[in-house]
């Protein structure tokens, strides 16, 4: 895969998934139900939102970091249902988990998301524009396809949704020959889970996470 396919992917992720950076207050978040939503209504509804936080004059401060990541991290995370892609990244091996180390693998693999991902989409957001194609509804699951549009180049993205309690949550997302998400995990995690025990990956996790925080933030445009 090319650098600027990944780059592709990186700023539609980072369209979505963010991590909560405590220090500032963010300004509240008109609340927004997607529940009567279509599942493309509901990832258009969001992502506009997000584009808006992006754009913000203010909120695109050097000052105002944090608190656009807060921004978008409210807005974002109703719209995933982390313990599905939690539990569908570990794969088979999810039934060996304890029921508090699904729970703390969901909350530290949510956290590690969005620590991967939010950084990027602050400093590399160059006004990418999203195309809606289409939406495959079978209820309980649909998919939403779309197209992200850089510049002259197109990149094909394709969102796995699964309805809970009335609203459409993300569970993957795939891309341009079947990239997914979920299966780029899942292929690390059961690697890992073939030699060590939940607790053991849960401590990976923790490690990965202690190392994030530890770098420096980066630098603003």
């Amino acid at each position: 895969m090319t650098d600027n396919r990944w780059l592709f992917i990186l700023t539609m992720m980072c369209l979505l998934i963010g991590h909560s950076a405590a220090g500032a207050e963010a300004k509240p978040v008109a609340a927004v139900s997607t529940q009567d939503m279509t599942p493309m209504q509901t990832v258009q509804t969001r992502i506009d939102q997000i584009v808006a936080a992006l754009t913000d004059p203010e909120l695109s401060k050097p000052a105002n970091k944090v608190a656009q990541r807060d921004r978008i991290w409210e807005i974002a995370i109703p719209m995933f249902d982390f313990t599905e892609i939690s539990r569908r990244t570990v794969g088979a091996k999810w039934t060996t988990f304890s029921e508090a180390e699904q729970k703390r693998f969901t909350d530290l693999f949510t956290r590690f998301l969005g620590n991967t991902y939010l950084d990027k989409i602050q400093g590399e957001y160059h006004n990418e524009k999203v195309t809606y194609l289409k939406e495959l509804i079978k209820e309980p699951q649909a998919v939403v396809r779309t197209k992200l549009v850089r510049d002259n180049a197109e990149l094909p993205i394709d969102y796995r949704m699964k309805k809970e309690d009335g609203q459409w949550k993300i569970y993957d997302i795939l891309v341009e020959d079947g990239v997914s998400l979920v299966q780029n995990y899942r292929v690390q995690f059961q690697t890992i889970l073939q030699k060590e025990t939940p607790a053991q990956l849960i401590e990976r996790l923790e490690v990965k996470i202690k190392e994030q925080q530890a770098q420096p933030a980066p630098q603003t445009k």
